[in-house]
């Protein structure tokens, strides 16, 4: 099986390790991982690495994404999406009386630069615990705020009023486009709280990670190892990165550890291709030279 990107269309009910033990079978090697969980509720885009390619999920990680959502406005829950029990309910008059100016106000609080406080219910660790088993425990988590940027939130079509269980909510279809770290259910949350009847996620689909979106995703329901689409490791690193073609002497320079002199390198990670083709490292910029992040092993498949 060669090193690559595998670009998956998640489909709802599974984890992204259910995921990642899936491609095991199907590509024969335990050398498999992902570039960002998403909840078994999501649906949508899951890079997942082959072989050598596991070692460039790294630095997919930290790349923006895209998201579409479905919030519903008049409760809120334990886990900040429809999972769990409703915490709060708004009275039903509140409820009715929001316009959409005042959710599309509200929401342009969202946009930018703010401080997102995570969901307690998330995978960060506390006291070497998830956030998320603490919480199962019964446990009460306050998770720190910390900074995200949020470059796209807005309305896809008019709110629409539900009423359900004999209470009323307003439902808003969103497309957010946010850095890295962001929690689309905290965001739901938080548009709750400035509007003053409680938020909640009930329906969430990523459709981008970085330069890869869900147009080059395939299903995961009957795949095999014959239909199984890998995006080669230097093609992937080529749609995301900046590329630097190496000399000879520099391949076997990097391969030896040796820093490199600055060409145009900025100050994101550049991918090092060889003359013909191959991809040999990943460089960064350091000070007046530049470095190997990762060497990849020649052949790119063990």
């Amino acid at each position: 099986m060669p090193s690559g990107l595998v670009l998956i269309d998640k489909p709802i009910g599974f984890t992204s390790h259910d995921v990642v033990a899936k491609l095991r079978g199907i590509a024969g090697t335990r050398r498999v991982g992902h570039a960002g969980t998403l909840d078994p509720m999501a649906t949508g885009l899951l890079l997942i690495g082959i072989n050598s390619a596991t070692k460039l999920l790294t630095f997919l990680v930290g790349e923006n994404k895209t998201y579409l959502a479905t919030i519903r406005l008049g409760a809120s829950t334990i886990t900040d999406d429809k999972e769990s029990e409703f915490l709060t309910v708004a009275n039903a008059a509140d409820v009715s009386a929001l316009t959409d100016d005042q959710v599309e106000n509200a929401i342009s609080q969202l946009r930018g630069e703010i401080m997102q406080v995570p969901s307690s219910v998330s995978a960060i660790k506390v006291d070497g615990q998830r956030a998320y088993a603490k919480v199962r425990g019964g446990d009460e988590v306050k998770l720190a705020a910390r900074p995200i940027t949020i470059h796209k939130f807005e309305i896809l079509s008019a709110p629409t009023r539900v009423t359900e269980g004999g209470n009323s909510f307003i439902d808003v279809e969103v497309v957010v486009d946010c850095s890295s770290g962001t929690y689309i259910r905290a965001l739901a949350r938080d548009l709750g709280e400035v509007l003053g009847v409680g938020g909640h996620l009930t329906a969430l689909r990523r459709t981008k990670v970085g330069s890869y979106n869900i147009e080059q995703a395939q299903s995961l329901e009957g795949l095999t190892r014959e239909t199984l689409q890998v995006l080669p490791i230097e093609q992937a690193a080529k749609q995301q990165f900046e590329v630097r073609k190496l000399s000879a002497q520099e391949v076997i320079d990097i391969r030896h550890g040796k820093k490199l002199a600055v060409e145009n390198e900025g100050d994101q990670p550049v991918a090092a291709l060889d003359d013909s083709g191959n991809l040999i490292a990943m460089l960064t910029k350091q000070g007046i030279s530049v470095k190997s992040l990762v060497v990849f092993a020649e052949g790119n498949d063990a």
